[in-house]
């Protein structure tokens, strides 16, 4: 299993002290509202402004006319939150980050440098310094029979007791276009996901996920 310094480097995200807190990236999901609204309640008032109740929006970032921002978000320094977005809530956008037209949130930490740019829906989920979802791509967040999410590394299975889950997604992975990360997905570091991939369980760091059960090392390629 990836713990959240494996996937992870603390030192581009507000969210280091709280994350820190956990072993593994998805035991910070159910608390993550709480977390927005401590931090916003602290973050300075000449470098945000709290545009709404527990909403807070960097000086520096953009946010255009028609983005929607729900309960309990942050959109941090130099971000852009773009036309048509919807912020359902319980968001932290790191600094630098970019949130295009019609992407949903809801439930996640994006760390610096981000992008979900186009198309996407990011649920329940965690995505890594300079991450970067294609278009259309997006996290699947509660199976189909509405059962507690297992993760899978093989013949290993991690219960993780939430019925809600999408993806961590480790620093620098890239999903390719239109593609589909499971309940429970967790992709290394460094990764790379083909676009039109429907992936499942864990891939190991620094891997190119080319379909199911053919998943080869990155260095194979350059």
């Amino acid at each position: 299993m990836y713990t959240i310094n494996e996937l992870f480097d603390l030192d581009h995200t507000l969210a280091a002290e709280y994350l820190s807190q956990f072993t593994y990236p998805w035991e910070a999901l159910a608390g993550i509202k709480d977390f927005i609204i401590r931090l916003g309640e602290s973050l300075p008032k000449d470098e945000y402004t709290e545009i709404s109740e527990h909403v807070w929006v960097a000086n520096s970032a953009k946010v255009f006319p028609s983005a929607y921002l729900g309960e309990a978000v942050i959109v941090g320094k130099d971000a852009q939150v773009r036309h048509c977005a919807f912020v359902r809530g319980s968001a932290l956008v790191g600094e630098g980050a970019v949130v295009g037209n019609s992407t949903e949130l809801k439930n996640v930490i994006l760390f610096d440098k981000v992008e979900v740019p186009h198309y996407n829906y990011v649920g329940d989920s965690i995505l890594g310094f300079h991450a970067h979802m294609g278009a259309g791509s997006i996290t699947s967040n509660i199976k189909a029979d509405k059962k507690n999410i297992v993760i899978r590394d093989g013949d290993e299975h991690y219960a993780t007791g939430l019925r809600k889950m999408g993806a961590m997604i480790g620093d620098w992975a890239d999903i390719g276009c239109n593609s589909v990360l499971n309940p429970g997905s967790v992709i290394g570091r460094e990764c790379r996901v083909y676009p039109l991939s429907m992936v499942r369980g864990l891939i190991p760091q620094k891997s190119i996920y080319k379909n199911a059960g053919e998943i080869v090392a990155l260095r194979e390629e350059q």
